[in-house]
């Protein structure tokens, strides 16, 4: 998943950036509204983090013309205010929930992980596909009653083919969600890790669970909900 974070305290900015990425999150990070609209109408992402108290551009600008511009990822917004009235303010510009600082890190992440689920059309953590499933929460994945073990990018991977099941993504996209600006697109990493998740979820092809579409990327195939329940 790939987030946007729009916040001027260096310190808090770094902090959350750790914990996002320890929770398998790719960061973009903007110190300033300006610099964090222009990420946001230039970039991709599954949702963005966003102050309202930022330098050049406040974050009910940025997040007001963000929507103007139909980019309707979530976003969270942060705010040291605690009148009812700058959380509605922000609501009302087009974000999807706020926190109030102080606030634990663990909290931020479970929220953008709720935000970024219901964008998906997913109420719980637990998102099943036929016999698989993962747990956004936990980072656990399960093939019916067994845990299967994937790295950190090959869960990413996996992750954004559960949450939009049935939709061919490119292997630009899914190199745009994962790593940094300045990786190499044309890398075949992706294809490496398509075929590790092929081999340890669906070894015998038994369920055709990541098709390759030549010429335009790869696509989960959708299992009836039945098979899960095995």
């Amino acid at each position: 998943m790939r987030i946007l974070l729009v916040e001027d305290d260096i310190s808090l900015q770094s902090n959350l950036k750790q914990h996002l990425i320890a929770s398998h999150y790719r960061v973009d990070a903007a110190s300033d509204g300006e610099e964090g609209l222009f990420q946001g109408i230039e970039y991709n992402y599954d949702a963005a983090i966003i102050d309202l108290g930022l330098p050049k551009i406040d974050g009910i600008t940025v997040i007001t013309r963000l929507r103007e511009k139909n980019r309707n990822f979530p976003i969270l917004i942060l705010t040291a205010r605690d009148s009812w009235q700058d959380k509605v303010e922000g609501l009302d510009a087009g974000a999807d929930d706020y926190l109030c600082k102080p606030f634990y890190p663990e909290e931020l992440v479970a929220r953008l992980n709720a935000l970024i689920r219901r964008s998906a059309g997913k109420a719980s953590p637990v998102i099943n596909n036929g016999p698989f499933s993962i747990n956004t929460s936990s980072l656990e994945v399960k093939k019916e009653h067994e845990f299967i073990s994937l790295s950190a990018s090959e869960y990413k991977i996996f992750e954004y083919f559960m949450l939009h099941p049935g939709e061919v993504k490119s292997k630009t996209v899914l190199t745009e969600h994962i790593y940094d600006q300045d990786f190499d697109l044309d890398s075949n990493v992706i294809e490496v890790f398509i075929r590790r998740l092929r081999k340890k979820l669906d070894p015998d092809n038994e369920y055709g669970l990541i098709e390759t579409l030549r010429g335009q990327g790869y696509r989960l195939t959708p299992l009836p909900t039945s098979q899960s329940d095995g």
